[in-house]
Formats: structure tokens, C-alpha cells, sequence
């Protein structure tokens, strides 16, 4: 998956979690789902973590 598609993502549907399903953290898509992105707090660390490079997915390998 590639970093700025991710970043979209992200931002535009973060606060429903599909940035999360996408790497594969299911376990935290459903909870962004049920809690809008954390009250949108989550979304935003998600998001310059993207941004910057320092996001994971499942298996822990950093997404470029």
C-alpha cells in the first residue's frame, strides 16, 4: 500500500476506520468505526503518522 493513497484515506474516511481495514488492523477498524475515529483524535495521530512515514501495518512493517 502505498503512503499518500493511505494519507487519503485517512482523511477523508479516517473517522469510519478504512485507513486501518486497508493494512489489515481489523481489531482497530471497528473500533475507529464505533467511536468516530476516536472522536477524531485517533484519526489525526493516525494521519501525521502517515504522513511521516512511522505507520505499520498488521505485520508490523512500516508503510512506504
Amino acid at each position: 500500500m502505498n503512503r499518500w493513497v493511505l494519507a487519503v484515506l485517512c482523511f477523508f474516511f479516517g473517522v469510519l476506520g478504512v485507513h486501518r481495514f486497508v493494512v489489515g488492523k481489523i481489531g482497530t477498524g471497528i473500533l475507529y468505526l464505533l467511536t468516530a475515529g476516536l472522536l477524531g483524535i485517533g484519526v489525526l495521530v493516525d494521519f501525521i503518522m502517515i504522513l511521516f512515514g512511522s505507520f505499520k501495518n498488521k505485520e508490523g512493517v512500516e508503510i512506504k
